[in-house]
């Protein structure tokens, strides 16, 4: 499985604009790490995407991309919207990231 995430907007949009994605491929970590990352995800996706309004002027949106065995989901927060599963998996990745 591989996973990229990118942060977007906020009062730092314009720096942002140049970083590539993060990315992490489950094979270079250890089958915990793995396991982890899987369930992370797991609770992650949303059994139905709900549209939240949000009220956060400047808020950072997060898009997160799934690849696993030739499927892509891809998942998108903000600030207002995000969920607790979401900001699980975020921190996850940030924690583990190379």
């Amino acid at each position: 499985m591989k996973v990229t995430w990118a942060t977007h907007g906020g009062q730092a949009a314009g720096i942002r604009l140049s970083l590539p994605p993060k990315a992490l491929d489950t094979d270079a970590l250890p089958a915990n790490a793995a396991a982890e990352l899987a369930e992370l995800v797991a609770a992650a996706v949303p059994v139905a995407e709900e549209e939240r309004p949000s009220r956060a002027r400047d808020a950072m949106s997060y898009t997160i991309t799934v690849e696993d065995g030739g499927r892509s989901t891809v998942l998108t927060r903000s600030d207002a919207t995000m969920t607790p599963a979401f900001a699980a998996l975020l921190d996850w990745l940030e924690e583990h990231a190379p």
